[in-house]
């Protein structure tokens, strides 16, 4: 039994997973479970990191897992899921845009990530690049076309941590930023970053090292150009979009299928 995942490989049966949607809120876990896979099975709440055992519509297996909040977190259960046979990997979070043409509602597929991250520094060095799987990536903007789904491709900022890093100060506890984070925001716009989220850029340097595929699809519940505040009214819709081009993609061949 893994320590943090709080289940083992038996517990995935003969007809064992390789790939797993990965969320970081338990809730988005069970809720990609129950709506979408069959035969569901709960492996382990352990921690708040639910993992749910399922089928997808052409009857493969697949886990859903909860990352957890920020890198450190996520990088613990990749590295076990990894020991168990998982070999493809797709994010499904919430994310704030900082671009203004991308509203509140779409979605952002990483091509790759600026990884300002601790935990990444444990798994390469900073100037290692943090990458998604090239055709895992292009089978999900395929699949937003084809489901109508406004989507951006482009890179993201994976930071540490929601408040200071994100240069948040007006909702934040701190209003006193470090002076090398104040503008950082109008910095990364300038160069073409789409958007803030705290997890990809470890995830896609684990892909790299660890030799998996891995991409990352995220539901935009902020407009950084606009406000800090999350506009909860429109979250439950764009996560939704994200999930259904997740399972939709992760569903069809090759990525239904084994990977070699």
């Amino acid at each position: 039994m893994k320590y943090h995942l709080g289940f083992s490989q038996s517990d995935l049966g003969a007809d064992a997973p390789q790939s797993v949607i990965l969320s970081g809120e338990p809730e988005r876990s069970h809720y990609i479970a129950q709506t979408y896979l069959a035969n569901v099975k709960l492996l382990s709440q352990y921690r708040g990191l639910h993992s749910y055992l399922g089928k997808l519509p052409n009857g493969k297996p697949i886990l859903v897992a909860t990352s957890g909040m920020g890198a450190p977190s996520l990088s613990i259960v990749v590295n076990e899921l990894v020991q168990l046979g998982i070999k493809r990997f797709i994010r499904v979070g919430t994310s704030g845009s900082i671009q203004p043409f991308i509203a509140v509602g779409d979605i952002v597929i990483s091509q790759g990530s600026l990884c300002r991250q601790g935990a990444a520094l444990d798994i390469a060095p900073p100037e290692y690049p943090a990458v998604a799987d090239p055709f895992l990536t292009v089978a999900l903007v395929e699949t937003a076309r084809k489901l109508n789904i406004p989507y951006h491709l482009g890179i993201t900022a994976s930071v540490d941590s929601f408040y200071e890093g994100q240069e948040r100060t007006e909702s934040s506890a701190n209003p006193h930023l470090q002076s090398w984070l104040r503008g950082i925001t109008a910095d990364y716009r300038q160069l073409n970053i789409l958007n803030y989220e705290m997890e990809v850029g470890t995830l896609f340097k684990m892909a790299g090292v660890y030799g998996f595929q891995a991409a990352c699809i995220c539901a935009i519940v902020a407009n950084r150009t606009a406000g800090e505040s999350i506009v909860l009214a429109d979250k439950e819709a764009a996560v939704q979009r994200a999930i259904a081009v997740a399972i939709e993609t992760i569903a069809q061949p090759p990525y239904g299928w084994s990977v070699s």
